[in-house]
């Protein structure tokens, strides 16, 4: 299997995270997969943006379910980029997709989507909640699904085979050889995160995991001659 290169959040090294502009250049460096984030707006809305508030990416404040879409649009989410909707990234690049969810609720706006645009076979999805990724996996027969973690043991592969996930993507900084063994006994893929250092490259290529989500453009040209 190649080695995958996945673009965390597009490439939020170099550009705003979790916009089309982040997004389009992950494509244009080549990157494998681009790993965004999924919250519902007040209204419904499936918007692209990490965390729970908009203060930290955007120029304003308070919670992205307090408001609308439209209350959404017109913030400045980094160098004039708007905040975009899950539809709209699909738009603008043809890479494939991981799409990570933060609840359930989440999960059943996300399967509409799937249902309706017929992406089982571009889409993953990825969360740190075993119920979001059961959930997922019920509504959208034959979706692939990863369990995400960052402080973890060995149990973090069996909470996965539980809820079905064909994948871990785990934090590279508590990641042993004994987690990435049991992992392969239960036939799972293994990416890293984040890696964003030429350590952190010959790390993950030394443990021969499956790929390494990066927030630069610049892991892509490296991973294939790093062993």
């Amino acid at each position: 299997m190649n080695f995958l290169t996945i673009g965390h959040r597009g490439v939020m090294g170099v550009e705003p995270e979790n916009t089309l502009r982040s997004f389009v250049a992950a494509q244009e460096a080549g990157l494998d997969v681009i790993e965004l984030d999924l919250h519902l707006s007040k209204d419904g809305a499936l918007v692209v943006m990490h965390d729970a508030e908009v203060d930290r990416t955007t120029d304003g404040t308070g919670p992205i379910a307090d408001k609308t879409l439209a209350e959404l649009r017109a913030l400045d989410a980094g160098r004039g980029e708007r905040v975009p909707v899950f539809e709209e990234a699909l738009d603008a690049v043809r890479t494939p997709v991981q799409a990570e969810i933060k609840d359930v609720a989440a999960a059943r706006a996300l399967a509409s989507v799937m249902h309706e645009r017929d992406l089982v076979g571009r889409v993953e999805v990825s969360s740190f909640h075993d119920e979001a990724i059961a959930e997922i996996a019920r509504l959208v027969p034959g979706v692939r699904t990863a369990l995400i973690a960052s402080r973890y043991d060995k149990d973090v592969v069996d909470r996965a085979v539980a809820v079905g996930a064909a994948t871990v993507c785990l934090n590279i900084r508590r990641l042993t050889l004994e987690v990435v063994e049991h992992a392969r006994a239960s036939r799972l893929r293994i990416i890293g995160w984040v890696v964003n250092t030429q350590d952190h490259l010959r790390l993950v290529r030394a443990l021969e995991l499956d790929g390494a989500t990066t927030d630069f453009p610049e892991i892509k040209r490296t991973a294939r001659f790093t062993a």
